[in-house]
C-alpha cells in the first residue's frame, strides 16, 4: 500500500508541475552582432511560433546604457530580440561575460478575465468537470499557488477533443501510450496540446490518446475545432482531458529557482474561465457538475479575422 499511494502522490505532483516543466525548453538561441556604430544586436531564431520572454544578462557590464539585466520578448521563429548601445559613442560596449534564459509567454499580458471559452468537446457532449487540487499542497504541505486552477473534464467514452478559443498551436507531445500500472492514478507523462492566443495567454490540454492528434505545431485552430480524442490517466480512470488556461505572471527566474522559500514562486498565473454551457451562456464551472458542451456560432465567430470568416460561411 505505501508503494502504491508513493506511486500516486509523485505522479499527481508531475502531473500538476507540468506546466512549469514544459515553460522552458530548448528551441532558442541568440547571435549576438556589433554594428559599425558600437551598438551589439541580439537576434534569437526559435523552432516554434510561440511568444517567449527572453532575460538577457551581463556580467562586468562597462559603456552601455543598458542593465546587467535586461528583459526582452520575441515572437515569431526569429527577430532581433534586443539592441544595446553605448554610453560613450567613441568606446565600445564591454562585459566579461553573457548569458540568456528563456521562458514561454508573453509577461504579464493584458486578458479579458469575462471571456466566454466553449468546453473542450463537441457540440451537445455531456461533461463532468472537476476542478483539481494542487498535488503538492495536498500530500507535503506547501501553499498553492495564487489563483490555481485547472479542470479535468470526462465522458462517459473516448471523445473527440476541440479547441476552446482561437489560437495557434505552440507546442504538441504525441508519444505516450496509456499508463497501466496498478496504482497510478495520474501520470505526467501524458500527450499534450499548448495553444497560444491573441492576447498572450496560454491553453494547455493534456491526455490525448496516442496518435489521435490531428493540429501539428504552427497550426491555427478555431474555436471548436477538433485536436484530437481523449484517453484515460490509467487503465481504471474515466476518459478524460485536463484543461489549464494561464498566463505568465513573473520574470523572477531566480526567487521561483529557491527552494528554501515556503511559498510557490510560480511564474504563471491561472485563469478562472467563464464558459458557455447548455446550461449557461456564461458561468464559472463548479466542481464535480456535469456540463452540456455548445458550438455557438458568436462564440466561434468572434475573433476570426473577415478573411477567416468568409473561408468559414463557405464551408
Amino acid at each position: 500500500m505505501k508503494n502504491i499511494l508513493r506511486s500516486v502522490i509523485i505522479c499527481l505532483i508531475a502531473c500538476f508541475a507540468v506546466s512549469a516543466v514544459k515553460a522552458q525548453v530548448p528551441h532558442i538561441s541568440i547571435k549576438v552582432e556589433t554594428n559599425t556604430n558600437r551598438s551589439i544586436d541580439y537576434i534569437a531564431t526559435k523552432t516554434d511560433p510561440g511568444t517567449f520572454l527572453v532575460v538577457l544578462n551581463f556580467t562586468n557590464l562597462t559603456n552601455s546604457l543598458s542593465k546587467e539585466r535586461e528583459i526582452a520578448t520575441i515572437t515569431g521563429y526569429a527577430g532581433n530580440v534586443y539592441t544595446m548601445r553605448p554610453e560613450n559613442k567613441n568606446q565600445d560596449i564591454r562585459y566579461s561575460n553573457f548569458t540568456f534564459s528563456y521562458i514561454r509567454g508573453k509577461l504579464n499580458p493584458k486578458y479579458d478575465p469575462e471571456f466566454v471559452y466553449l468546453l473542450p468537446y463537441q457540440n451537445g457532449t455531456k461533461v463532468k468537470a472537476l476542478e483539481l487540487t494542487d498535488g503538492k499542497a495536498k500530500y507535503l504541505g506547501s501553499t498553492t499557488p495564487n489563483s490555481w486552477k485547472i479542470y479535468r473534464f470526462s465522458t462517459d467514452a473516448a471523445d473527440t477533443v476541440t479547441a476552446v478559443r482561437k489560437g495557434i498551436v505552440v507546442e504538441l507531445k504525441d508519444i505516450y501510450d496509456t499508463d497501466s500500472r496498478e496504482g497510478v492514478a495520474f501520470t505526467s507523462n501524458q500527450n499534450f496540446i499548448m495553444i497560444e492566443h491573441a492576447d498572450g495567454t496560454l491553453a494547455e490540454y493534456n491526455g490525448f490518446k496516442k496518435g489521435s492528434t490531428t493540429v501539428k505545431v504552427g497550426d491555427v485552430v478555431f474555436p471548436g475545432a477538433s485536436l484530437g480524442m481523449s484517453s484515460k490517466a490509467s487503465e481504471n480512470a474515466e476518459p478524460s482531458i485536463t484543461l489549464v488556461l494561464s498566463y505568465l505572471k513573473s520574470a523572477d527566474f531566480e526567487s521561483a529557482k529557491d527552494k528554501t522559500k515556503q511559498r510557490d514562486k510560480s511564474l504563471y498565473g491561472y485563469i478562472t474561465g467563464k464558459f458557455l454551457t447548455g446550461e449557461n451562456s456564461s458561468m464559472v464551472l463548479e466542481s464535480n457538475q456535469v456540463y452540456t458542451s455548445v458550438i455557438a456560432p458568436a462564440i466561434v465567430q468572434k475573433e476570426l479575422t473577415k478573411k477567416e470568416l468568409k473561408a468559414l460561411v463557405k464551408k
